[in-house]
């Protein structure tokens, strides 16, 4: 056989001549140029329900800002550089400084633009704010979630700082405006706060009440708004800590109490928390959660002493809703990669959109993501409305099984690419490591389980308010009316003798029936006869794209143009 020259002085057979090795065929564009709302008809639609036309005007903006390749960008470099702790100067002063890359402050301040952190306290009770929030939540966390930590702790202090009207008045403005104002100064120079949450301790965990760090009464504190005490202890979790301020957990003479703790005192001066380092997380990356020490370190009483658990709540209960957001935004991002993956991409000669059996598994994906959707905006409507009796339920049975869906749905979009989601540079992998957060953050699986067998038990208004919500979707179908009726005896199964072993389980009939409703009130006939014959119904499998043959027939060409209309 012939062969012929090649720069590096090997022989090249004659038949390669002229062949090129790097022709790139059937590999799928990038996923980018698209608004992340119009999109999303289950996002757009709720929106419009429940929010105002200036509401959507400026989620539209930000779902068109979202789709861009900068936007994009940012989202992977915050990733890549990740924060570093300076713990001292070089002189050797303590400087207990979080740095960030820009791409961080970029996203940050987006987010804050778009009013994604306490604007909605702000505005009249009604008006669709805290909506128009879950959807800008659920637009700009598919960019980069991590940074979203800090937004939504920002989001959720003012309920608890409402426990003291003092701070509330000093803090709350600066919480709900829309200018990013980083950096270690007093509130008084600030124009924009950020602040964040410390109550997990290495020996606690979520037992809160197990916390040791201690809070003495100090009178005539370095700081306004109230009784002043000084903290002593060590936080195991602290997420953000360049934020502003921090609502804290500490034992006081009566028990465990609410404090909020400044990074920076009123006279300029820096508040005495020592960063002891920066946790080496699986996903959440960009995020800098660290271990503080507290020496001495001033904070203001928020609420009654020995009430911080009572206090605190209120926080978590925001906190929670957007756990339920921002595993909505995981999921929708995932089957988004994952349909235009299959619209582009072809195997066996057919384009693997039009193969049977991956059909299934992306109908399946889309019942999931809507519904999580769905019952995300309901939930934010419901803060609109001041509905506490349902949230106080709805939000706890949500966070569970929205969060618990996340992770297995997003391994099943990334087995859609195959390898090429199991690489970096798609995107996929990312959301794979952060798919379990949200459903560990605010109370795991076990937790938040137990904690809707006490909401039962104890405050009956709750099970009332959510039966109520779920008797609206009555009359669609058998299957769904059966489950509407099982919802009015969960306070007899949450007293039953080993309720606690089942919480699991009542929870997550709960949780299904809620979405089946709102979606039988709100979604395509094919959407929520194909979620309700699966979910309620028995016909679905173990896995994701187990759908039966019959109903993948029958809808799946509506509802996978409906889960990504670009």
């Amino acid at each position: 056989m012939s062969t012929g020259p090649c720069p590096a002085g090997h022989p090249v057979p004659a038949y390669a001549a002229g062949v090129s090795t790097h022709d790139v065929t059937n590999q799928v564009p990038a996923l980018s140029g698209h608004s992340l709302l119009t999109t999303d008809p289950a996002l757009e639609e709720g929106l419009r329900r429940w929010s105002s036309p200036a509401a959507y005007e400026d989620i539209a903006s930000l779902g068109e800002l979202a789709g861009r390749p900068e936007a994009q960008r940012a989202g992977e470099l915050a990733n890549v550089h990740t924060p570093v702790l300076r713990t001292h100067s070089p002189t050797g002063e303590r400087l207990d400084e979080v740095e960030f890359h820009p791409s961080w402050h970029q996203l940050m301040d987006t987010a804050v633009a778009h009013g994604l952190t306490a604007a909605p306290w702000a505005e009249p009770q009604g008006s669709g704010a805290h909506v128009r929030r879950a959807a800008g939540f659920i637009v700009w966390s598919q960019v980069e979630a991590g940074h979203l930590c800090p937004v939504s702790m920002t989001y959720a202090a003012v309920p608890a700082l409402a426990h003291n009207p003092a701070l509330a008045a000093a803090w709350v403005p600066r919480l709900a405006s829309r200018e990013y104002d980083p950096g270690l100064r007093p509130l008084a120079g600030k124009r924009g706060a950020i602040a964040g949450m410390g109550m997990t301790e290495k020996q606690g965990g979520s037992d809160v009440r197990a916390n040791t760090t201690r809070a003495e009464r100090t009178e005539g504190g370095p700081l306004g708004g109230g009784d002043t005490y000084r903290l002593t202890g060590h936080k195991w979790f602290m997420s953000a800590p360049m934020s502003d301020a921090f609502l804290v957990l500490a034992q006081a003479g009566a028990g465990p109490t609410c404090f909020l703790v400044p990074r920076v005192l009123d006279d300029g001066s820096r508040n005495a928390l020592a960063l002891q380092r920066l946790k080496d997380k699986l996903g959440n990356r960009s995020n800098a959660s660290s271990e503080v020490e507290f020496d001495g370190t001033w904070g203001v009483r928020v609420g009654d002493e020995g009430r911080g658990v009572r206090t605190i709540i209120d926080m978590v209960a925001s906190t929670r809703l957007d756990c339920v957001l921002g595993s909505t935004a995981t999921m929708r991002q995932a089957l988004a990669r994952a349909v235009h993956h299959t619209r582009h991409r072809s195997a066996f000669g057919a384009l693997l959109v039009d193969q049977p059996l991956m059909r299934n598994v992306l109908v399946d994906l889309a019942l999931e993501s809507e519904a999580a959707t769905t019952v995300a905006l309901r939930l934010a409507h419901a803060v609109d409305e001041g509905d506490s009796e349902f949230s106080r339920l709805a939000v706890a049975v949500s966070k569970y099984w929205v969060c618990k869906r996340t992770a297995p749905m997003v391994a099943e979009a990334l087995e859609c690419l195959g390898g090429n989601g199991y690489v970096e540079e798609n995107g996929l992998a990312r959301l794979y490591r952060e798919a379990p957060l949200n459903s560990i953050w605010e109370g795991s699986g076990n937790v938040n389980a137990l904690d809707v067998l006490r909401a039962i038990a104890r405050e009956p208004g709750s099970v009332e308010a959510f039966a109520r919500e779920v008797k609206r979707g009555s009359g669609h179908s058998a299957a769904l009316d059966r489950a509407i009726t099982e919802v009015a005896e969960a306070g007899r199964y949450a007293a039953e003798p080993g309720a606690a072993a089942g919480a699991r389980r009542v929870v997550e009939r709960l949780a299904v029936t809620l979405q089946a409703s709102l979606l039988a009130q709100h979604a395509p006939a094919e959407v929520a006869d194909a979620f309700i014959a699966s979910r309620l119904e028995g016909g679905h499998g173990h896995t994701f794209g187990t759908l039966e043959a019959s109903l993948v027939d029958a809808v799946s060409g509506r509802v996978i143009d409906r889960a990504f209309g670009a």
